[in-house]
């Protein structure tokens, strides 16, 4: 019993991880990208695709406190 319970909460540890892990590659990549606008309302169009509503929300919130008054009408175009 012991051991089942370990492995649910190791199974859903690793379905956290990865979905956040997907967050958190998308704004290594918007960094990277960040000296280009073109390529970086590409990858965030990208990333906009890969990642789920709520996840949506985080990153479009993390773009705006990042790239303030740098990006801020690429990312409110994308995130319309």
């Amino acid at each position: 019993m012991h051991l089942r319970v370990s492995l649910l909460k190791f199974e859903f540890l690793i379905q956290k991880s990865s979905v956040m892990s997907m967050l958190h590659l998308s704004q290594s990549v918007l960094k990277k990208v960040s000296f280009d606008k073109r390529l970086f309302k590409k990858e965030l169009l990208k990333a906009k695709r890969w990642l789920k509503k709520e996840e949506q929300l985080l990153l479009r919130a993390w773009c705006l406190a990042t790239f303030a008054g740098v990006y801020d009408e690429v990312i409110l175009e994308a995130f319309a």
